[in-house]
């Protein structure tokens, strides 16, 4: 598929999607969601990949929707649905993607954008970075998944601040406040990324994607329910995948296993 309002790169088990709308602060138009939803796809099907990072161009990672097309849904109501359903979708194949994945945010991640780092796995931040949700502002709520998502993150008092003050946080903020992996100066913001892949690289794809899914549905299920799919999962990838076995034999040799 020929992409226009993103990039999909891949280097050393990397893949990167870029948002690529710098113009409009890459706000999320039908199109792009589209194209993300089928990078995403793109890059669950390639068993090279360990990791997704999630980025921006220009001036900031994504100020939300796209208010030329909310112009154009205020006088065609049947438009809206359609657009929830595509955002939806997109952000939780992002989260079901079997890879981690690691949202890079400088400048502004708002609304919309906020979502989609929420939807990522983890997120490294700007020192500067401007994250909030800011509906409650201009009179209306979310629709992408923050009345859910961040209350999980945060807790209920905090998300319920954000929600209904619209205010913002810094990325040092949002680190204390659980919403992001760590912060750093914008000068900074590539190392911090490279020593997390440092991390990843060199894991079993498998591996990776049965601990996504067991970590994410531990925020469903009760915690014996967890526990007890923790446990048949274990015990499957020890049927089903030869990496158990090379990651043992790496470790009785002292070396680095090959996945």
């Amino acid at each position: 598929m020929q992409y226009s309002n993103i990039t999909l790169s891949r280097d050393d088990k990397v893949a990167t999607i870029r948002l690529n709308r710098p113009d409009a602060l890459n706000a999320l138009n039908p199109e792009l969601l589209r194209e993300f939803a089928a990078a995403t796809a793109e890059v669950g099907k390639d068993s090279t990949l360990k990791v997704l990072v999630v980025r921006g161009e220009g001036r900031g990672f994504c100020a939300g929707a796209d208010l030329l097309f909310f112009d154009k849904a205020l006088d065609d109501l049947s438009l809206l649905p359609g657009y929830i359903q595509d955002l939806n979708d997109t952000l939780c194949g992002l989260e079901e993607l079997p890879v981690p994945t690691v949202a890079v945010v400088h400048g502004y991640a708002l609304a919309g954008g906020m979502e989609l780092m929420m939807a990522c796995d983890m997120a490294i931040v700007a020192d500067d970075a401007r994250i909030g949700d800011q509906h409650a502002n201009f009179g209306l709520i979310p629709g992408g998944g923050s009345t859910q998502r961040l209350p999980r993150r945060v807790g209920m008092p905090r998300a319920m601040e954000l929600l209904t003050t619209g205010r913002w946080l810094s990325g040092v903020e949002a680190v204390e406040w659980g919403l992001a992996l760590r912060s750093a100066p914008a000068d900074s913001i590539e190392e911090e990324l490279e020593s997390l892949l440092a991390g990843l690289r060199g894991k079993s794809r498998t591996g990776l994607a049965l601990m996504k899914s067991l970590a994410r549905a531990s925020q469903d299920v009760p915690l014996r329910d967890g526990v007890a799919l923790e446990s048949a999962t274990f015990a499957r990838l020890f049927g089903t995948s030869s990496h158990p076995r090379e990651g043992i034999n790496a470790f009785k040799e002292k070396r680095q296993p090959e996945f």
